[in-house]
């Protein structure tokens, strides 16, 4: 099976520092991998790069979306072929209701209605009472995050990059948040990369892998849970320098 990601060899600068060196992974239809790392580690830039944010400078390799070259891709190419991000804090939009945004991200106008399923999913959410209000504007972190996934949800994306979608977010937004993404995912075979600090987020959707990136690379592909617990007791250096190991005896 192919992928529908698939990173070769990605050299990145943020700035005038090389952050990310030599990255290469892949993520099928129907997956679901978490990226773990420290601060400072790169794990935004990973995103912001495979989303195509101009902040960040791709010096070598490759970034392919069912099986397309998309380097030298805009941001919005990308976001037309089904790349969607969900960032760590959720801007304000003051002047635009949120209505006339969800609206927008399901290709309706002003003037249309919302289908049943539409309406349900809002209620689902728990948004229904903050159609009037401007977009996350006095919104409490869980409420923000839950808004920023429904947004994402109604794009209809083929893979959800997201990144700390469990950070500033109680354990009921949490379990709702997740428990859609892992509906949506499962129904349509899209793939999300969920960048993560947290081994809460395991409980309530079925990852496929972790992994860890460090000092500019990408290290412990391995069942999630096992590369969280071997952090916990590790750290981050020892969990990698344990995957080294393994790897010499094989």
């Amino acid at each position: 099976m192919s992928y529908l990601l698939e990173v070769e060899d990605l050299k990145v600068e943020l700035g005038d520092r090389l952050v990310l060196e030599d990255v290469s992974f892949g993520l099928r239809s129907g997956e679901i991998h978490v990226l773990f790392g420290p601060n400072g580690s790169g794990k935004t830039t990973l995103v912001g790069a495979i989303a195509g944010l101009p902040t960040y400078r791709v010096v070598s390799g490759r970034i392919l979306f069912m099986n397309e070259d998309i380097t030298n891709k805009s941001v919005e190419e990308r976001a037309k072929l089904g790349i969607s991000v969900g960032f760590q804090n959720p801007p304000e939009i003051t002047g635009v209701k949120l209505e006339d945004l969800l609206k927008l991200c399901l290709g309706k106008s002003r003037r249309d209605e919302f289908s049943m399923d539409e309406i349900r999913l809002i209620e689902s959410f728990k948004l229904k009472d903050f159609l009037k209000r401007e977009t996350h504007v006095g919104f409490s972190g869980g409420e923000r995050k839950r808004s920023e996934i429904l947004q994402l949800l109604f794009l209809k994306p083929k893979i959800l990059l997201l990144d700390e979608p469990d950070s500033g977010v109680d354990v009921e937004s949490l379990k709702l948040i997740t428990g859609e993404i892992q509906r949506y995912i499962d129904s349509s075979g899209a793939s999300a990369l969920i960048i993560t600090h947290k081994g809460d987020i395991l409980d309530y959707i079925n990852a496929k892998y972790g992994c860890v990136l460090l000092n500019g690379k990408i290290h412990c592909f391995a069942d999630p849970m096992r590369v969280f617990e071997d952090i916990k007791r590790e750290g981050y250096e020892g969990c990698v320098k344990c995957q080294l190991k393994s790897e010499k005896k094989w």
